[in-house]
């Protein structure tokens, strides 16, 4: 939710007055749904670690939504990233985030051993090692 407070205001930026109260109309109206939603999660999650491997959806947009619940995302990585995409995710990301690229399921679960995080956000073709392993 707050990157999208974030977004929606950089885009409203651009735009004449009108558009910037639209945008905090917006933002105001939606902002006790994703509070209560925080409100509730929040508790359990506050503290926990992730790591994120999760394919065509760039990391890069789901980081804000897990630091939201007061996760921290200590991995990432694309299977198919650019310069790009690790110039943007670098800059999401705190000094000590593992980055990997094209990681295969054995480099992967190595990982997730060594860093030890309480959840894995991974594709279809990953999720079963770490069900397995008894990781989330």
């Amino acid at each position: 939710p707050t990157k999208i407070a974030e977004s929606l205001r950089r885009i409203a930026s651009h735009f004449d007055d009108s558009i910037k109260e639209g945008a905090e109309r917006v933002i105001a109206r939606y902002s006790a749904e994703y509070e209560a939603v925080i409100a509730k999660y929040k508790p359990r999650l506050e503290g926990k670690r992730v790591m994120l491997y999760i394919g065509g959806l760039r990391p890069r947009h789901v980081i804000g939504a897990y630091e939201d619940l007061g996760m921290e995302v200590v991995g990432t990585g694309y299977e198919f990233g650019h310069n790009d995409d690790y110039d943007r995710t670098i800059k999401e990301m705190g000094n000590a985030t593992l980055l990997y690229d094209d990681v295969t399921g054995y480099e992967f679960e190595e990982f997730v051993k060594k860093v030890q995080p309480d959840l894995v956000g991974s594709g279809v073709k990953e999720k079963y090692i770490f069900q397995k392993m008894g990781v989330p």
